[in-house]
């Protein structure tokens, strides 16, 4: 029977045939939790008689979330992490070193192929390089720890195939914000979305991050992105070196004929800019409906857009010009070694004389808990993946979502504008 790229890879890992609706028990690959979620995974495992990690060689704890620490409750949970990673052996990764999924894939603890398990929301955008990625709750990770194992309903799977070639101006964010629109923010639940077509083949691996990590906003279970043409992206060395660790990529697409819940396909060429509006990720309009609203504060980072391409992007917007009077432009690289990348190549310096503020390497703004938490009735224009009431850090903000173009255009303009505008019509995207 044609299956799916998800019921293909569960079957492998199951050791039998599976569709969608069973109940598949499967063997863990990879495991990570963050400094919102490893405390009380670590509980909840020693409240179980929990004696060691399964394998200690196949878990990470991160420090992300609230880095550098802002109070002392989060610096002693941060101690609390680093006991349990010495006593058991596991990799940690220290204060600023960068975002889970980020290092994740950076560091080669996912491969094509393998199932990965998340205590973070965001988990699926492993997903970008061929794997079931799940985000799950502290309790369940806890009984992964365990066991190395999980229980997993195999879900149905919603294809999108994408064509044509991006304009100047419009990114893979801008893509998967019009697909969050046009689906809703429960448009997927519990369902893999599957990501193919030619647009997708030419992706780089950053690209095709922001694709993964954005089905969570549709309530999706997992992302796949069809590795065809991976191996031609420039790709961090820990990755190339696992690329293939799952098998030949062509043994994990889906097969011809296989069912899907729905298919969506969408020539990428006919998109512009695209920006969610607030208080909900799926109210998405065109950058020129909300073409002059006013911005306080600008930030570019977290799980989706804080990579080095993203960088770039800001710099080519930024090149010559200065973030506008009264508004403040923070930036938060994905990792350690991106920051380390755009300082080498320049775009630090670019970004910096043009009024931009580097923070550590982290999720703080992103999820409110400090190192940028907007004022009662400031407006804010943000590379991130959420803006429900609160979400920044403050109920009483308003917080409108973009790609990093949109971002350090709004940032030099204060105020919303299409970076095309910016760009130019002869800019490659």
């Amino acid at each position: 029977m044609p299956q799916t790229a998800a019921e293909k890879l569960l079957s492998r890992k199951a050791g039998h045939e599976v569709e969608a609706g069973d109940i598949a028990v499967v063997p863990v690959d990879g495991a990570m939790a963050t400094d919102a979620t490893a405390p009380f995974a670590i509980k909840a495992f020693e409240a179980l008689g929990g004696a060691r990690v399964w394998d200690a060689s196949r878990m990470a704890l991160v420090l992300d979330h609230a880095v550098p620490p802002p109070n002392e409750r989060v610096s002693n949970l941060h101690v609390l992490m680093r006991r349990f990673a010495a006593e058991h052996g596991l990799k940690l990764y220290e204060v600023g070193e960068g975002i889970c999924h980020q290092l994740m894939v950076e560091n080669g603890h996912v491969a094509p192929g393998e199932l990965f398990v998340g205590a973070d929301s965001h988990t699926p955008t492993l997903g970008a390089v061929g794997a079931f990625a799940v985000g799950v709750g502290s309790t369940d990770l806890a009984a992964v720890m365990h066991t190395g194992r999980i229980w997993l309903k195999v879900p149905r799977t919603l294809r999108v195939e994408l064509t044509g070639r991006l304009r100047p101006g419009t990114y893979a964010k801008d893509v998967i914000l019009h697909l969050v629109g046009r689906l809703g923010i429960a448009g997927a639940t519990y369902e893999a979305v599957e990501f193919a077509g030619d647009t997708v083949e030419g992706m780089t691996l950053a690209s095709r991050m922001v694709l993964a990590n954005m089905v969570a906003e549709m309530g999706a279970k997992t992302a796949l992105v069809d590795t065809a043409g991976l191996e031609r992206q420039e790709l961090p060395e820990a990755l190339r070196e696992r690329l293939h660790a799952g098998g030949p990529p062509e043994e994990l697409r889906a097969d011809p004929g296989a069912s899907y819940r729905a298919v969506h396909r969408l020539d990428v060429s006919d998109l512009g800019a695209q920006v969610a509006v607030p208080h909900q990720p799926d109210e998405v309009r065109d950058v020129r409906e909300v073409a002059g609203v006013k911005v306080d504060m600008a930030f570019i980072g977290s799980c989706t857009n804080a990579r080095l391409e993203d960088l770039h992007v800001a710099a080519r917007v930024l090149r010559g010009r200065k973030v506008a009077p009264g508004v403040r432009l923070i930036i938060a690289a994905s990792s350690k070694r991106v920051f380390a990348e755009a300082l080498r190549d320049g775009t630090v310096e670019t970004l910096t004389e043009a009024g931009a503020t580097f923070i550590t390497s982290g999720c703080g703004p992103c999820v409110g808990t400090h190192q940028g938490v907007p004022g009662d009735g400031e407006t804010v224009i943000s590379s991130t993946n959420r803006n429900f009431r609160g979400r920044m850090g403050n109920p009483n903000a308003n917080v409108y979502l973009g790609s990093p173009a949109v971002v350090a255009a709004a940032a030099a303009a204060g105020h919303i504008v299409d970076p095309a505008e910016v760009l130019g019509e002869g800019v490659a995207a």
